[in-house]
């Protein structure tokens, strides 16, 4: 036992400095992309928006004011005001913070359920692949935001249901490509030696062949953050996510869409928070991709 505890102990500090060497020239490479380093910068700053915007907000993003309903841009309220007179401008930055937690919590649900499944399948093959891969194939069959639908109605209304629904409908995306990285890296010699060593199937999985597809992990997590985003948008469109009165992108435009031709600027300013929150974590997550690319330096 402890001959075999040593070459685990080995085996992870190898991987561990490869998988640092590759994080340094990543980073180095990341830095060269001027347009995906502009965007973590917006990223950085929403993310400030999301944990502080309650405190920097001009006015109660909840409070109505019956003699301010519709108004236009002014110096009093810069986005103008909602059909009960809230500010407009402070329910746009109060959204930012479901928004971003929203897509946080709704990817770190999916990515882990996605690894689990994706790496047993992978490592093992055989049957477990199989019964885990049908049943991936079974959720992918279904239209991602009908089945986040079907979710919310069994699961109720509310934010906490849909960070579950969305997680849910986004484990076959995970679990497909870490399944597809696992094969091809089980191959390599490096883990069949692993293996003839003795290393536990537990340790090789996790701490051995994980590091070194980590940078497919984190791409598509990143990328599955704006996947995320839209989504909830698309519920709270349909009025299943947020409840009134709390802000979010999407309930907004679902309530001002009756109004959209008449105020424009209801549904202007939730829209353009989407779009650049989701163009940012997409250029981010392409500037990463990049950077991980070994072939990029190519």
């Amino acid at each position: 036992m402890k001959e075999k505890s040593n070459e685990e102990i080995l085996i992870h500090t190898k991987t561990s400095a490869g998988f640092n060497f590759k994080m340094r020239r990543a980073f180095e490479s990341f830095k060269k992309n001027k347009t995906a380093l502009f965007f973590s910068f917006v990223i950085v700053f929403l993310i400030f928006l999301a944990v502080f915007g309650r405190s920097i907000t001009p006015y109660d993003p909840n409070m109505q004011q019956r003699n301010a309903s519709h108004q236009g841009v002014s110096e009093k309220h810069w986005f103008g005001t909602d059909e009960h007179g809230r500010d407009i401008l402070s329910r746009v930055i109060d959204g930012t913070r479901v928004s971003i937690f929203v897509g946080l919590f709704a990817v770190s649900i999916s990515l882990f359920a996605g690894v689990l499944f994706g790496a047993i399948g992978g490592y093992y093959g055989g049957k477990i692949d199989n019964i885990i891969m049908r049943i991936m194939d079974v959720v992918l069959a279904i239209p991602s935001m009908l089945l986040a639908i079907c979710l919310m109605a069994a699961l109720g209304r509310g934010i906490d249901k849909a960070v579950i629904a969305i997680g849910i409908v986004s484990i076959p995306d995970y679990a497909m490509i870490i399944r597809g990285s696992m094969l091809s890296e089980k191959e390599n010699d490096y883990v069949q030696a692993a293996k003839i060593m003795g290393v536990r199937d537990f340790f090789l999985i996790f701490r051995t062949i994980l590091p070194n597809i980590a940078s497919s992990i984190i791409v598509r997590g990143t990328l599955g953050v704006s996947s995320a985003i839209l989504d909830v948008a698309g519920l709270g469109f349909l009025g299943l996510g947020v409840q009134p009165p709390n802000a979010e992108w999407g309930d907004m435009l679902g309530r001002s869409r009756n109004f959209m031709l008449i105020f424009p600027h209801e549904v202007f300013f939730p829209g353009v928070a989407i779009f650049v929150t989701v163009l940012a974590f997409n250029l981010f997550g392409d500037g990463l991709r990049d950077a991980l690319d070994p072939r990029s330096e190519l």
